[in-house]
């Protein structure tokens, strides 16, 4: 294999769908990465960084002269075998340099023969041609404001300029920590166009893992939204030697400090300054170098830096927005709602790169957005398009559930009619892929008397495209939101593949697939089995760059020939629809060694007893499957915390099964006999639909508390952290697998108490 040279630019001198968001709504429930921290990883000292990082490049660059030989042998990683072999005239497809080239994936025809372009050169083209039209938009007040294409370029201009004065050097980072806001988008592509790199960091890291990320991206500039994120990095500031200096974006400065600046400071430094320096730094950019790192939760070891070049944003933006029909803002304007966070890669790609594309208009959430404010903000804008992770749709689910238990008799049934109306009808044009001649009269009626009033209600009825990505979603919710005529279009990727791989479409969606893969990309399943499950693997111009310093990682992700190796589990049905059935790194192997992916098992509970909020299997090694459960309760709207008090429907839920329970600590450990049996009912029928006898769930138990973020059991993306769970709760695991004595004789005594 064939990889890039390392040697430094000339230009050296200066230069971001595993669902995410603040602690609130997402974490009521206990769900490709922890909102409330990353594992307090400590920075290697800055000497064996370097030497590292220097390391790492002179093997590339030995590699790649010496293309005969095993790739990286010396650094003991196993490449994965070349069987998913595609012609290519080259192989220099991965890079973990910082100023490292690759060879971009391209095509003959199609989607992936689309002339490659950086991020200047599509934001340029979108200013010629939509300049006036308005670009981004947040609340002041009671009062929107917006900013024009134009504007929005000048200013990003300014901020490169301004970061180039402060001492911004060519691949070093510029990491942004703090709520979506129009100073986030403008230091994001201000750094990039600076020649940096732009770092988005999540808000709930500790000190600590904000160190991390600034020194592995050897920083020289944070941007802090306020007050308290500030703190974090003074805390840990001594141990951060690339860094140069610090800007806070929200509210007034409480101290003053040697190289800290207001926002209008920050901006005021490079808006007089000549516009040769930028010029030159723009015009050596090329689409294959990186521009942006994106970094991964760490939920298996420290996070890495995801190395996204121009291309991979440009052609992925351009890519999705043509897959999913994005008009552009002289037909129609596209209206966004920005409130995850920006530190994925989701939330990066919906709301920035394509919009951009296409001259679309994002406008900014509160920043309490995830506590209940979302809801307002989404019936005041009226989006065109709406991203919701799972925990959002559910939240949505409850509430309107809630709402609906307490109208009158007549509205009811007139709702549960409309509903039924709606599922059947729209799973009808489901497998008529979104044709039907005609449109059933009642559907009509339904969507007259009640569809339409839904969908104003929640802001969505301008919404042509309503998606869930990031972590599973059940599918009691999407037949929920499909009954009230709004399809929830699932989409698959990872911080790997720029964002999206697969998505689903109006003309072409099933329940629970995620679609189909974007036209210029392409998928297969990596050793099938019988049904025809295997590693999902992915190939197009969306494809990462490598690991910013971790070849070995980066060798594990990618094969010889350049594919993606995702690590997620799954398979196609005779339409193409791909269906996700699991992780291999989840993947249960008994004692029998049998293999048992976790996930479909974990969601036939939840859907089999809607009272659970999360669910986690064990059984690696072990001789039977066991299982730990939560219960859906209130969330603390400031910590994010899990609380004692059931939620709404939980408390109804309860009483259908006869119980009066109205608290966690009611039902946690088996004391709630009525709960108990329902659960155990529910798990029976699960077991009935086993394919194996290894596949049954033998033993359970309720947990005191939901999983959440700020527990650290979940990761920013809702995503379970497994193996912090197994430690958190090693003696409940542990009493499921004890041999019970049994005090038959003199000679088996019960142990003592």
């Amino acid at each position: 294999m064939h990889l890039t040279a390392c040697e430094p630019t000339a230009m050296s001198t200066a230069l971001v769908m595993d669902h995410p968001g603040d602690a609130s709504l997402l974490q009521s429930c206990g769900t490709t990465d922890s909102l409330a921290s990353l594992e307090d990883v400590m920075a290697e000292s800055t000497a064996n960084e370097s030497s590292e990082e220097e390391s790492a490049c002179a093997r590339e660059e030995q590699s790649n002269s010496k293309a005969e030989q095993s790739v990286h042998a010396e650094s003991g990683a196993t490449p994965r075998p070349d069987s998913l072999s595609l012609p290519a005239k080259g192989t220099e497809f991965w890079t973990t340099c910082r100023d490292g080239e690759v060879k971009l994936r391209m095509g003959e025809s199609g989607p992936e023969a689309e002339p490659a372009m950086t991020v200047n050169q599509m934001f340029t083209s979108t200013v010629q041609r939509f300049g006036n039209y308005d670009a981004l938009g947040w609340k002041e007040g009671e009062q929107w404001k917006t900013m024009t294409y134009n504007e929005y370029y000048k200013s990003c201009c300014t901020a490169a300029k301004s970061f180039l004065k402060l001492g911004l050097e060519r691949y070093h980072g510029v990491g942004i920590l703090g709520f979506n806001s129009a100073e986030w988008f403008i230091a994001d592509v201000g750094a990039i166009l600076a020649g940096g790199f732009a770092v988005g960091i999540y808000t709930t890291n500790s000190p600590e893992a904000c160190q991390y990320v600034a020194e592995n991206c050897q920083a020289n500039i944070l941007v802090v939204e306020n007050h308290k994120q500030l703190q974090k990095i003074l805390q840990v500031q001594d141990k951060l030697p690339h860094l140069k200096a610090i800007i806070q974006y929200k509210d007034e400065l409480k101290e003053k400090k040697p190289n800290l600046y207001t926002w209008a400071e920050f901006m005021e430094l490079g808006r007089d300054e000549p516009d040769g320096q930028l010029d030159d730094i723009i015009s050596s950019q090329k689409p294959n170098q990186c521009c942006t790192l994106i970094y991964t939760s760490g939920t298996t070891g420290q996070p890495k830096g995801v190395m996204l070049s121009h291309d991979n944003l440009t052609w992925t933006a351009f890519a999705t927005g043509r897959d999913v029909s994005l008009t552009d803002a002289d037909k129609s304007q596209e209206v966004v709602v920005s409130y995850l966070p920006l530190s994925h890669i989701a939330a990066q790609m919906i709301d920035i790169w394509l919009p951009m594309k296409a001259g679309g208009v994002t406008y900014f959430a509160q920043p309490d957005a995830l506590k209940g404010t979302l809801a307002n903000t989404l019936r005041e804008i009226r989006p065109t398009a709406f991203m919701g992770v799972p925990r959002v749709w559910e939240k949505m689910q409850e509430k309107m559930k809630s709402i609906g238990a307490k109208s009158s008799t007549v509205r009811r049934k007139v709702a549960s009619w409309a509903k039924d109306v709606g599922l059947q009808t729209n799973l009808n044009k489901m497998e008529h892929n979104g044709n039907l001649s005609t449109m059933p009269l009642n559907y009509r009626l339904a969507k007259r008397l009640v569809f339409r009033k839904v969908r104003k209600a929640l802001g969505l009825d301008r919404c042509t495209r309503c998606y869930t990505g990031a972590a599973p979603i059940t599918k009691d919710t999407l037949e929920f939101f499909l009954s009230l005529d709004i399809p929830l279009f699932e989409l698959y990727g990872m911080s790997e593949s720029s964002g999206p791989h697969t998505i689903s479409l109006p003309d072409a969606f099933r329940l629970t697939s995620c679609g189909k893969v974007i036209p210029g990309c392409k998928t297969k399943i990596f050793n099938p089995d019988a049904d025809g499950n295997g590693e999902i693997c992915f190939w197009g111009r969306h494809v990462f760059m490598g690991y910013l310093n971790m070849p070995d990682k980066t060798e594990e992700a990618l094969d010889t020939s350049g594919w993606l190796h995702s690590g997620d589990l799954g398979k196609h049905d005779q339409n193409d629809f791909l269906f996700i059935t699991g992780r291999i790194k989840e993947l249960i192997i008994t004692a029998g060694g049998e293999n048992i992916p976790p996930v479909p098992i974990e969601d036939a509970v939840k859907e089999a007893i809607p009272l659970i909020s999360n669910a986690m299997l064990i059984g690696d090694k072990r001789k039977f499957l066991s299982m730990l459960l939560t219960i859906k309760c209130q969330v603390n709207s400031e910590t994010g915390a899990p609380e004692d008090e059931l939620t709404p429907e939980a408390v109804e839920l309860c009483h259908k099964l006869g119980s009066n329970a109205t608290r966690v600590s009611e039902i946690g450990g088996g004391r709630d006999r009525a709960v108990n049996a329902a659960i155990q009912d529910a798990i029976t029928r699960v077991n009935e639909k086993a394919t194996s006898n290894a596949q049954r769930i033998q033993k359970w138990t309720v947990l005191d508390q939901d999983f959440s973020i700020s527990g650290g059991e979940l990761g920013p993306t809702m995503k379970l952290k497994r193996p912090v769970v197994m430690k958190m709760y090693k003696d409940q695991i542990e009493s499921f697998y004890k041999e019970v004595v049994t005090p038959t004789t003199p000679d088996n005594p019960l142990p003592p108490k």
